[in-house]
């Protein structure tokens, strides 16, 4: 038996060890994602997201500016751009873009997306951008929006999205 408790103490120990390491990311980030919200909770009325700067309401090369996947996989919905937040920076407190979906009611806040133009941020960083332990997906050019390769992550801070969080669509959320 003490053969066995001389082998189990430091195998114990260790899983302790891995579980509190494990823990302080998770509450990191649950901490920056707290901030998220704040900073974004005034944008629940769109008025306020416009006089915060968040202007341009974005369109594919459609014209469609409420935006679901053609496959299927969900929808994210009507965004604004801050378009002096488009810079080779990202800031947890300050994403680029506030996300809609259209209502009854009117707009409703969903998500956040954080957006970086590849060359911009390539041009003073060795990797992609991340927060929240989170790296961003690449978007090449030729993309439905015209743009040049960018950076994005998405935030469904407002909306619970089953495929995750930081997950590009949602399917409980749809433009009609």
């Amino acid at each position: 038996m003490k053969r066995m408790t001389r082998r189990l103490i430091p195998a114990l120990a260790m899983m302790v060890a891995l579980q509190i390491g494990a823990i302080g990311p998770v509450a990191a980030g649950q901490s920056s994602l707290a901030g998220l919200r704040q900073a974004t909770a005034p944008f629940h009325n769109l008025a306020a997201a416009k006089a915060a700067g968040y202007t341009v309401e974005v369109a594919d090369l459609a014209g469609i500016t409420c935006i679901a996947d053609p496959g299927g996989a969900g929808t994210m919905g009507i965004h604004y751009l801050n378009p002096s937040l488009l810079d080779n920076a990202v800031s947890a407190t300050h994403p680029e873009l506030v996300i809609y979906v259209p209502t009854a009611g009117g707009p409703k806040l969903v998500a956040v997306e954080y957006l970086v133009l590849q060359a911009d941020w390539d041009a003073a960083h060795a990797s992609p951008p991340a927060l929240f332990g989170e790296e961003f997906h690449l978007t090449p050019a030729g993309n439905r929006y015209g743009l040049p390769a960018f950076y994005e992550l998405h935030a469904w801070v407002w909306q619970p999205n089953p495929s995750g969080m930081f997950f590009e669509w949602n399917p409980r959320v749809s433009c009609g």
